[in-house]
């Protein structure tokens, strides 16, 4: 994958200086959010990296070759392309092949963060086990991918869109450990509380990044997912979003939309019907991730 990859020179310093990078995906630019917002969000999110001392490191593919740390310019680029393929593992070879733009999932990402050396990667909520995935087995390939991929991911945990119980069950059996920041019920994306308890808790970046080092030391293998709550002022409560979701999955199986194209109609249809108050949660919750996620990164550097 190297072979393809270009990596931005202030990050590339900053790995060579041993600082802490954190990776940043590129579907919410071309897939999560409509313009402007998609920009102004992904450039915010990379400020709050910054501010906390952290390098940010946004990820995705242009014109067949893997930018790891894009520009202002190349994400402002990517915000407006058409025909922007999203990008898990299975993706790559043809995007590259055939010289595509590509914004990367949590999977992909997760794959090139792996591959530079980046060990923190900052989402909004990774994918997992679709409702109804014993009848159409909808599994997303983010799951797979904590479970091979030594990357710590910092979200508000899984989207709310999914079976949530299910995805836990999952990550269980994959051996992936799943820490709650500071709550004792696992986040549902959107709201605070999923009914759902957590299974860990911590409640200071320190302790997130003493299990880190614990974890490496050990040479255990795959990732970790740290699920973060909303801030409680921008949350949508549980019951509300859910009955929002219910409609949206009607109309989704009603035009027939499945796989990867299945979420993004989701998302958009939700913020339709939630009058875009949706889509200012997911801002907000994006934003608290890489506050999280900055923190985490200082934590680990005077370990």
């Amino acid at each position: 994958m190297k072979k393809y990859m270009d990596i931005d020179p202030g990050v590339k310093y900053a790995l060579e200086q041993g600082e802490i990078v954190i990776a940043l995906e590129s579907t919410i630019i071309a897939h999560g959010m409509p313009f402007p917002q998609n920009v102004e969000t992904a450039m915010a999110v990379e400020e709050t990296v910054r501010s906390k001392g952290a390098v940010p490191a946004t990820i995705g593919i242009i014109k067949g070759r893997i930018k790891v740390g894009l520009t202002a310019e190349e994400i402002e680029y990517l915000a407006k392309a058409e025909n922007v393929v999203k990008v898990s593992r299975r993706d790559f070879p043809f995007v590259i092949a055939k010289k595509l733009d590509g914004a990367t999932t949590v999977a992909g990402t997760m794959m090139v963060a792996h591959q530079a050396g980046v060990p923190l990667f900052v989402t909004g909520g990774i994918g997992g086990v679709h409702r109804g995935a014993a009848e159409d087995f909808d599994i997303s390939a983010d799951l797979e991918e904590l479970k091979q991929t030594d990357v710590v991911v910092i979200c508000a945990g899984v989207k709310s869109v999914l079976d949530i119980g299910s995805t836990l069950e999952y990550l269980e059996t994959g051996g992936v450990p799943v820490i709650t920041y500071g709550s004792d019920e696992f986040p549902a994306f959107y709201s605070r509380r999923s009914g759902f308890p957590a299974e860990c808790r911590m409640d200071s970046p320190a302790e997130i990044a003493e299990l880190i080092r614990t974890k490496a030391e050990m040479g255990l293998r795959g990732g970790m997912l740290v699920a973060c709550p909303i801030p409680a002022e921008h949350e949508i409560d549980f019951e509300t979003i859910d009955k929002t979701i219910q409609k949206a999955l009607v109309e989704c199986k009603e035009k027939g939309i499945t796989g990867k194209r299945v979420t993004p109609f989701l998302l958009d249809r939700i913020k339709e019907l939630t009058g875009g108050r949706s889509l200012e949660a997911n801002i907000r919750l994006v934003i608290n991730n890489a506050e999280v996620g900055g923190e985490i990164a200082a934590a680990l550097v005077n370990i």
